[in-house]
């Protein structure tokens, strides 16, 4: 087979792809994650099922595909605003990456759902989702490790009954930075995923108006409470 059909045929299975995703999100958007199905989607591309599984076997798989994707949006984000910011202050450059996951969750609220929102029944996501799902959370953590290298980090107090699993989280997290500001930093990446859903999904209506101001404002209290000062 010669590299012109073989490069054809890559190009070909590559929109291919991409068609079937961007038809899975629509159906997603319309119909939510649970009534996902590859039947449907194979159906509104004008596909046979048995074309579309030679593509993807599963739902599973192609729930797993459209996750990754979503995190990889959302970490490209962030590390985009936080590159425009890089030689800024901790807290600027923290306060940065909050705004971009919450910028990108606003303009795609439907794939927030799917990362962030209620679990699929009968879906579990693979390890294969891991790196992409810690694109932020590395950020942060680089964040505070630059301001704990600087000496500018005030880690935050653990009371007693919370170091040894602040130990186990900072070993397998960061063991470079102290299990206080380790345990502080899971807290807050919670906190700022919980902050973005509130808006997201409505439970902020008529209780928060000014959304852009109190966003930031909140967000600067998680980078204190990290420790960033």
């Amino acid at each position: 087979m010669s590299s012109t059909v073989r490069g054809a045929r890559a190009r070909a299975r590559i929109e291919v792809t991409a068609a079937i995703k961007e038809e899975a999100r629509r159906q997603l958007a319309a119909e939510g994650p649970t009534k996902l199905s590859l039947r449907a989607v194979a159906r509104e591309l004008g596909m046979v099922s048995s074309a579309l599984y030679r593509y993807f076997p599963s739902r599973d798989d192609l729930l797993t595909a459209l996750i990754i994707d979503a995190y990889d949006s959302l970490g490209e984000r962030a590390e985009t605003a936080h590159a425009a910011v890089a030689d800024a202050a901790p807290v600027e450059r923290w306060v940065a990456v909050g705004e971009a996951v919450r910028g990108w969750a606003l303009a795609h609220p439907q794939e927030y759902a799917l990362i962030f929102g209620t679990p699929v029944p009968g879906y579990s996501a693979p390890q294969t989702t891991v790196p992409a799902a810690a694109r932020v959370g590395l950020l942060l953590i680089d964040i505070v490790r630059d301001a704990h290298r600087r000496h500018e980090l005030e880690v935050p107090p653990l009371t007693d009954e919370l170091v040894p699993e602040a130990v186990r989280m900072g070993a397998d997290l960061a063991p470079d930075l102290p299990p206080g500001a380790v345990t502080a930093l899971v807290a807050a990446w919670s906190q700022l995923y919980g902050l973005v859903g509130f808006e997201l999904f409505g439970q902020f209506n008529r209780v928060v108006e000014e959304r852009e101001p109190f966003f930031r404002y909140a967000v600067t209290r998680l980078a204190h409470g990290v420790g960033l000062s």
